[in-house]
Protein backbone atom coordinates (compact mmCIF):
# COMPACT_ATOMS: atom_id res chain seq x y z
CA UNK A 1 0.00 0.00 0.00
CA UNK A 2 2.95 3.05 1.20
CA UNK A 3 4.67 1.58 -2.69
CA UNK A 4 1.11 2.84 -4.28
CA UNK A 5 0.90 5.76 -2.32
CA UNK A 6 4.58 6.41 -3.13
CA UNK A 7 4.12 5.75 -7.06
CA UNK A 8 1.08 8.45 -6.84
CA UNK A 9 2.98 10.98 -5.03
CA UNK A 10 5.66 10.94 -7.80
CA UNK A 11 2.96 11.24 -10.66
CA UNK A 12 1.37 13.98 -8.93
CA UNK A 13 4.63 15.60 -8.11
CA UNK A 14 5.81 14.94 -12.18
CA UNK A 15 2.72 16.39 -13.36
CA UNK A 16 3.05 19.73 -11.28
CA UNK A 17 6.20 19.88 -12.41
CA UNK A 18 5.04 19.75 -15.77
CA UNK A 19 1.81 22.06 -15.24
CA UNK A 20 4.56 24.85 -13.95
CA UNK A 21 7.31 24.21 -16.68
CA UNK A 22 4.81 24.21 -20.05
CA UNK A 23 1.25 24.81 -18.49
CA UNK A 24 2.22 28.80 -19.05
CA UNK A 25 3.54 28.00 -22.60
CA UNK A 26 0.45 26.02 -23.65
CA UNK A 27 -2.10 28.63 -22.60
CA UNK A 28 0.20 30.66 -24.70
CA UNK A 29 0.49 28.38 -27.89
CA UNK A 30 -3.52 28.38 -27.50
CA UNK A 31 -4.07 31.74 -27.50
CA UNK A 32 -1.42 31.76 -30.29
CA UNK A 33 -3.92 29.36 -32.28
CA UNK A 34 -7.05 31.63 -31.27
CA UNK A 35 -5.42 34.69 -32.94
CA UNK A 36 -4.14 32.68 -36.16
CA UNK A 37 -7.75 32.05 -36.73
CA UNK A 38 -9.52 35.02 -36.25
CA UNK A 39 -6.22 36.92 -38.46
CA UNK A 40 -7.33 34.13 -40.85
CA UNK A 41 -10.38 34.93 -41.27
CA UNK A 42 -9.73 38.69 -41.33
CA UNK A 43 -7.19 38.11 -44.34
CA UNK A 44 -9.67 36.16 -45.83
CA UNK A 45 -12.40 38.63 -46.32
CA UNK A 46 -10.03 41.06 -47.45
CA UNK A 47 -8.82 38.49 -50.38
CA UNK A 48 -12.25 37.80 -50.81
CA UNK A 49 -13.43 41.41 -51.38
CA UNK A 50 -10.16 42.00 -53.81
CA UNK A 51 -10.57 38.65 -55.80
CA UNK A 52 -14.73 40.14 -56.61
CA UNK A 53 -12.99 43.00 -58.13
CA UNK A 54 -11.18 40.46 -60.48
CA UNK A 55 -14.29 38.85 -61.39
CA UNK A 56 -13.44 35.21 -60.75
CA UNK A 57 -16.23 32.65 -60.14
CA UNK A 58 -17.66 32.60 -56.66
CA UNK A 59 -16.59 28.89 -56.33
CA UNK A 60 -12.95 29.48 -57.36
CA UNK A 61 -12.93 32.79 -55.03
CA UNK A 62 -14.22 30.50 -52.17
CA UNK A 63 -11.26 28.45 -52.85
CA UNK A 64 -8.76 30.63 -52.62
CA UNK A 65 -9.97 32.55 -49.36
CA UNK A 66 -9.97 29.16 -47.45
CA UNK A 67 -6.28 28.52 -48.57
CA UNK A 68 -5.83 32.21 -47.64
CA UNK A 69 -6.90 30.93 -44.10
CA UNK A 70 -5.02 27.97 -43.96
CA UNK A 71 -1.73 29.21 -44.54
CA UNK A 72 -2.46 31.88 -41.88
CA UNK A 73 -3.28 29.24 -39.38
CA UNK A 74 -0.34 26.88 -40.85
CA UNK A 75 2.05 30.48 -39.56
CA UNK A 76 0.35 30.46 -36.24
CA UNK A 77 0.84 27.09 -36.07
CA UNK A 78 4.22 26.91 -36.26
CA UNK A 79 4.92 30.05 -33.83
CA UNK A 80 2.81 28.14 -31.48
CA UNK A 81 4.78 24.98 -31.91
CA UNK A 82 7.72 27.20 -31.55
CA UNK A 83 6.64 28.84 -27.86
CA UNK A 84 5.97 24.92 -26.81
CA UNK A 85 9.95 24.67 -27.60
CA UNK A 86 9.28 21.89 -30.23
CA UNK A 87 12.52 21.52 -32.99
CA UNK A 88 11.15 22.33 -36.12
CA UNK A 89 13.82 21.35 -38.56
CA UNK A 90 13.96 17.54 -37.78
CA UNK A 91 9.63 18.11 -38.28
CA UNK A 92 10.46 20.09 -41.61
CA UNK A 93 12.74 18.07 -42.71
CA UNK A 94 10.38 14.43 -42.60
CA UNK A 95 7.80 16.47 -44.21
CA UNK A 96 10.02 17.34 -46.89
CA UNK A 97 10.88 13.61 -47.47
CA UNK A 98 7.05 12.62 -46.91
CA UNK A 99 6.05 15.26 -49.46
CA UNK A 100 8.54 13.87 -52.05
CA UNK A 101 7.19 10.52 -52.19
CA UNK A 102 3.76 11.96 -51.90
CA UNK A 103 4.39 14.15 -54.70
CA UNK A 104 5.74 11.09 -57.59
CA UNK A 105 2.49 8.85 -56.34
CA UNK A 106 0.38 12.09 -57.04
CA UNK A 107 1.66 13.04 -60.10
CA UNK A 108 -2.28 13.04 -62.37
CA UNK A 109 -3.70 15.27 -59.25
CA UNK A 110 -1.03 17.91 -59.03
CA UNK A 111 -1.09 18.17 -63.25
CA UNK A 112 -4.54 18.63 -62.29
CA UNK A 113 -4.16 21.44 -59.38
CA UNK A 114 -1.47 22.91 -61.74
CA UNK A 115 -3.85 22.91 -64.53
CA UNK A 116 -6.72 24.41 -62.39
CA UNK A 117 -4.66 27.22 -61.48
CA UNK A 118 -3.84 28.40 -65.10
CA UNK A 119 -7.83 27.81 -65.65
CA UNK A 120 -9.00 29.88 -62.84
CA UNK A 121 -6.27 32.82 -63.72
CA UNK A 122 -6.32 32.71 -67.23
CA UNK A 123 -10.39 32.55 -67.37
CA UNK A 124 -10.33 30.62 -70.99
CA UNK A 125 -14.50 29.83 -69.82
CA UNK A 126 -16.68 30.87 -66.54
CA UNK A 127 -19.54 29.47 -65.08
CA UNK A 128 -22.48 29.29 -67.23
CA UNK A 129 -20.93 29.38 -70.79
CA UNK A 130 -20.76 26.62 -73.20
CA UNK A 131 -18.37 24.82 -74.47
CA UNK A 132 -16.79 21.93 -76.48
CA UNK A 133 -13.97 20.57 -75.92
CA UNK A 134 -11.80 16.69 -76.17
CA UNK A 135 -14.54 15.42 -77.15
CA UNK A 136 -17.56 16.55 -74.71
CA UNK A 137 -19.23 19.57 -74.57
CA UNK A 138 -22.24 21.22 -72.25
CA UNK A 139 -22.81 24.58 -69.67
CA UNK A 140 -20.06 25.15 -67.52
CA UNK A 141 -21.70 24.34 -64.10
CA UNK A 142 -18.54 24.35 -61.58
CA UNK A 143 -14.71 25.14 -61.50
CA UNK A 144 -12.74 24.18 -58.95
CA UNK A 145 -8.56 22.89 -58.63
CA UNK A 146 -8.81 19.46 -60.27
CA UNK A 147 -11.91 18.93 -61.91
CA UNK A 148 -14.05 21.17 -64.58
CA UNK A 149 -17.86 20.24 -64.25
CA UNK A 150 -20.12 20.49 -67.79
CA UNK A 151 -23.78 20.11 -67.60
CA UNK A 152 -25.01 18.45 -70.37
CA UNK A 153 -28.09 18.76 -72.81
CA UNK A 154 -29.17 15.35 -71.68
CA UNK A 155 -29.38 16.70 -68.26
CA UNK A 156 -25.82 14.36 -67.28
CA UNK A 157 -22.66 15.63 -65.47
CA UNK A 158 -19.51 15.64 -67.38
CA UNK A 159 -16.69 15.97 -65.04
CA UNK A 160 -13.69 17.22 -67.08
CA UNK A 161 -9.83 16.62 -65.29
CA UNK A 162 -8.20 19.76 -65.49
CA UNK A 163 -5.25 18.75 -67.37
CA UNK A 164 -6.90 17.40 -69.87
CA UNK A 165 -8.27 21.09 -70.60
CA UNK A 166 -4.95 22.74 -70.55
CA UNK A 167 -3.42 22.51 -74.07
CA UNK A 168 -5.60 21.48 -75.92
CA UNK A 169 -8.61 22.96 -78.47
CA UNK A 170 -11.98 24.62 -76.55
CA UNK A 171 -14.48 26.16 -78.12
CA UNK A 172 -16.60 28.65 -76.10
CA UNK A 173 -19.77 29.48 -77.32
CA UNK A 174 -20.20 32.05 -74.60
CA UNK A 175 -23.73 32.56 -73.05
CA UNK A 176 -25.50 32.45 -76.36
CA UNK A 177 -26.01 29.81 -79.07
CA UNK A 178 -26.49 30.31 -83.04
CA UNK A 179 -29.28 27.61 -84.50
CA UNK A 180 -28.34 26.26 -87.37
CA UNK A 181 -32.01 25.09 -89.42
CA UNK A 182 -32.74 25.03 -92.81
CA UNK A 183 -35.89 25.02 -94.73
CA UNK A 184 -36.02 23.21 -98.23
CA UNK A 185 -38.78 25.28 -100.38
CA UNK A 186 -39.71 24.49 -104.52
CA UNK A 187 -38.13 26.79 -106.62
CA UNK A 188 -41.34 27.74 -108.55
CA UNK A 189 -42.07 29.69 -104.99
CA UNK A 190 -41.40 33.31 -104.91
CA UNK A 191 -38.21 33.66 -102.59
CA UNK A 192 -39.40 37.41 -101.14
CA UNK A 193 -42.49 35.89 -100.17
CA UNK A 194 -41.03 33.06 -98.73
CA UNK A 195 -37.85 34.72 -96.76
CA UNK A 196 -40.37 37.29 -95.04
CA UNK A 197 -42.80 34.50 -93.29
CA UNK A 198 -39.87 33.06 -92.46
CA UNK A 199 -38.21 36.02 -90.69
CA UNK A 200 -42.00 36.73 -89.15
CA UNK A 201 -41.21 33.72 -87.71
CA UNK A 202 -38.36 33.69 -86.07
CA UNK A 203 -38.84 37.28 -84.57
CA UNK A 204 -42.31 35.62 -83.20
CA UNK A 205 -40.52 33.42 -81.83
CA UNK A 206 -39.95 34.23 -77.47
CA UNK A 207 -36.65 32.48 -76.90
CA UNK A 208 -34.89 34.10 -79.78
CA UNK A 209 -33.10 37.16 -79.28
CA UNK A 210 -32.81 40.56 -80.53
CA UNK A 211 -29.44 40.85 -80.59
CA UNK A 212 -26.61 39.74 -81.81
CA UNK A 213 -29.96 39.76 -85.04
CA UNK A 214 -31.43 36.33 -86.64
CA UNK A 215 -30.02 35.09 -90.21
CA UNK A 216 -32.12 34.38 -92.58
CA UNK A 217 -31.01 33.73 -96.40
CA UNK A 218 -30.75 31.06 -98.64
CA UNK A 219 -28.12 28.44 -98.16
CA UNK A 220 -27.92 26.24 -100.91
CA UNK A 221 -29.28 25.82 -104.41
CA UNK A 222 -30.88 22.62 -105.82
CA UNK A 223 -32.00 21.39 -108.94
CA UNK A 224 -35.88 21.73 -107.65
CA UNK A 225 -35.57 23.20 -104.85
CA UNK A 226 -33.96 26.37 -102.86
CA UNK A 227 -32.90 25.43 -99.22
CA UNK A 228 -33.17 28.74 -96.72
CA UNK A 229 -30.60 28.71 -93.91
CA UNK A 230 -32.50 30.11 -90.53
CA UNK A 231 -30.12 30.65 -88.00
CA UNK A 232 -31.40 32.79 -85.27
CA UNK A 233 -29.51 33.53 -81.74
CA UNK A 234 -30.80 31.92 -78.55
CA UNK A 235 -29.68 31.60 -74.39
CA UNK A 236 -27.77 28.14 -74.07
CA UNK A 237 -30.95 26.95 -71.75
CA UNK A 238 -33.45 27.95 -75.00
CA UNK A 239 -30.75 26.08 -77.16
CA UNK A 240 -32.98 22.65 -78.19
CA UNK A 241 -36.51 23.91 -77.32
CA UNK A 242 -36.26 27.11 -79.50
CA UNK A 243 -35.45 25.04 -82.41
CA UNK A 244 -38.17 22.55 -82.29
CA UNK A 245 -40.62 25.51 -81.59
CA UNK A 246 -39.37 27.37 -84.44
CA UNK A 247 -39.15 24.00 -86.82
CA UNK A 248 -42.93 23.57 -85.84
CA UNK A 249 -43.42 27.34 -86.73
CA UNK A 250 -42.50 27.45 -90.00
CA UNK A 251 -44.32 24.31 -91.38
CA UNK A 252 -47.36 25.53 -89.87
CA UNK A 253 -47.01 29.41 -91.55
CA UNK A 254 -45.67 27.82 -95.06
CA UNK A 255 -48.61 24.97 -95.06
CA UNK A 256 -50.99 27.65 -94.37
CA UNK A 257 -49.47 30.31 -96.54
CA UNK A 258 -49.69 27.32 -99.39
CA UNK A 259 -45.95 27.04 -99.81
CA UNK A 260 -44.96 24.14 -101.24
CA UNK A 261 -42.13 21.91 -100.24
CA UNK A 262 -40.35 19.98 -102.97
CA UNK A 263 -40.57 16.14 -103.04
CA UNK A 264 -37.28 14.05 -103.11
CA UNK A 265 -36.50 13.17 -106.74
CA UNK A 266 -35.21 9.88 -107.24
CA UNK A 267 -34.17 8.88 -111.20
CA UNK A 268 -34.18 5.04 -111.76
CA UNK A 269 -32.16 3.97 -114.67
CA UNK A 270 -32.37 0.38 -116.54
CA UNK A 271 -28.93 -1.29 -117.16
CA UNK A 272 -28.62 -3.62 -119.89
CA UNK A 273 -30.92 -5.38 -122.88
CA UNK A 274 -34.28 -6.11 -123.02
CA UNK A 275 -35.34 -9.78 -122.16
CA UNK A 276 -36.42 -10.99 -125.53
CA UNK A 277 -39.17 -13.45 -125.84
CA UNK A 278 -38.63 -16.88 -127.03
CA UNK A 279 -40.41 -17.80 -130.57
CA UNK A 280 -42.48 -20.81 -130.57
Amino acid sequence: MSNQLAVLEQAQNTFVDLAVKFGPKAVVAILILAAGYYIGRWVGRILDRWLARLSLEPPVRLLIVRLAHLVVLGLFLIMALQNLGVDLLPLIAGLSVAGAGIALAMQGVLGNLAAGFIIIFTKPFRVGEYVSMIGVEGEVQDIDLFTTKLSHPDRSIVVVPNRKIVGEILHNYGRIRQLDLSLPVARAEDLDRVLALVSEVVKASPRVLAEPAPIVGVAALADKSIAIAVKPWTSVADYLAAGAEINRAMVERMTAAGIDYPGAAREIRVVGSPVQRAVP
